[in-house]
């Protein structure tokens, strides 16, 4: 009979094994990273381009281009492009965010040779036309509208504004900045950004020398533009701590958010800082949660977390809470942050915290695409796959001795910038 009165041990994950991606460079001099994995006929094929030429009186320009990029070509209208992709069983996206866009395309390997032509037609003859591009900015106008009204939207912005002034990480986009976009300024950084020079190419899935020589066809010739451009490198100063509150006398809720600039996955300190998160504020049995949310009652969800971007990285505490107990969240807050730099973390929370992690990042190794996942979070970084290694070393092996020296070198709660959106 199977014994169910008592919960099986702890067993600590002894070894994860992370495919490597394989560089590969086209006729051209494109960089292809291969991950080769899976037994499905389905591939996923990235193209990836930095972010460049960062203009404050033109602060929309990449955001806008990758969003309209597949609004049409010299040869293709959207609809046609939508219909031949969806003909195929294929799907094609365009991501941005602040260091980089993409464009990626899911596709069955044998009709690679039919859908890799529309790739390669919206990343060299996109034409953004007038009448979509006013479309455009009139329905993104309207979502910013109706985000200003979000508390938890406004707190982002005026955040990451504090951390990160008007750079490109921190930017707050007006409605204004979307009636200056004009279709000429679109086309020139299309040609800036979207060239070779400034394109990497990342496919996993099931990918064989066939994948590789179509890739090679379509994206290593014939694409020759080669404009000088400036890519985005930004430093920040050291900001004093402020708070901003921007008062919505109606609000049921108020929006909190806290923290501070920080270092990115670069520094050694990184992996360490995870963990510290976690236990704070990174799962759903972190001490915030338990006290504000389990105890207290005064959200449904709180949670921190280190971001790390390409030139710099924060870390944030956020919720929305009761406005007639905002005042008090901050207290609690401030409360857990402190006994972190006080208290040594007990051998159980922290085991339990670690295993978490462990598990975590096994469980999100699950196909070939999630392990491209993992090839870039470490190449935007400047990163080799040892950062992994020593990402588990950390975890496994960090102790509350060196976690309690940790939060009182990083955790400063004076030395945070606070946010609230509603009532205080």
């Amino acid at each position: 009979m199977i014994e169910r009165t008592t919960a099986p041990a702890f067993k600590q994950v002894e070894k994860i094994n992370i495919i490597k991606a394989a560089p590969v460079t086209l006729n051209n001099g494109i960089q292809l990273y291969v991950i080769n994995a899976g037994e499905q006929e389905l591939v996923r094929v990235e193209l990836i381009f930095n972010n460049v030429n960062w203009n404050i009186s033109k602060p929309l320009q990449a955001y806008a281009v990758n969003a309209m990029l597949v609004e049409g070509t010299s040869t293709l209208t959207a609809y046609q492009i939508a219909e031949r992709v969806d003909y195929y069983g294929a799907f094609l996206q365009t991501d941005y965010n602040y260091d980089i866009s993409s464009v990626t395309l899911y596709s069955l390997s044998k009709h690679l040779d039919s859908v890799l032509p529309i790739v390669k037609d919206i990343v060299t003859d996109a034409v953004f036309p007038e009448d979509d591009l006013e479309t455009f900015k009139r329905n993104q106008k309207q979502k910013l509208m109706v985000n200003l009204e979000k508390n938890d939207f406004q707190s982002r912005r005026i955040f990451n504004n504090m951390l990160f002034g008007n750079s490109l990480y921190g930017y707050s986009t007006q409605a204004e900045d979307y009636d200056r976009l004009g279709r000429d300024e679109l086309i020139e950084y299309f040609h800036q950004a979207y060239q070779p020079e400034n394109c990497s190419i990342i496919v996993s899935g099931k990918v064989d020398s066939g994948v590789i020589e179509l890739l090679n066809k379509y994206f290593g010739h014939n694409w020759d533009t080669s404009l000088k451009v400036s890519h985005n490198v930004f430093s920040f100063p050291v900001q004093e701590a402020s708070l901003r509150y921007l008062e919505k006398p109606e609000a049921l809720q108020s929006a909190i958010r806290i923290g501070k600039v920080s270092v990115n996955r670069s520094h050694p300190d990184f992996p360490a800082l995870q963990v510290l998160n976690t236990v704070l504020g990174g799962y759903f049995g972190s001490r915030l949660m338990s006290n504000i949310r389990e105890d207290k009652g005064y959200t449904y969800g709180i949670g921190s977390a280190v971001v790390s971007l390409v030139n710099s990285g924060y870390f944030f505490i956020a919720s929305e809470v009761g406005a007639d107990v905002c005042a008090a969240t901050l207290v609690e807050i401030e409360k857990e942050v402190n006994l972190l730099k006080t208290d040594l973390i007990p051998a159980e929370e922290l085991d339990l915290v670690k295993n978490y992690m462990l598990g975590s990042f096994l469980g999100s190794l699950e196909n070939a695409f999630s392990h491209a996942d993992k090839f870039k979070n470490i190449w935007f970084s400047g990163l080799e796959y040892d950062y992994y290694d020593r990402y588990i070393k950390t975890v496994k092996e960090i102790n509350s001795e060196t976690l309690l020296e940790l939060a009182r070198f990083y955790l400063d709660f004076d030395s945070f910038n606070k946010v609230i959106v509603g009532k205080k």
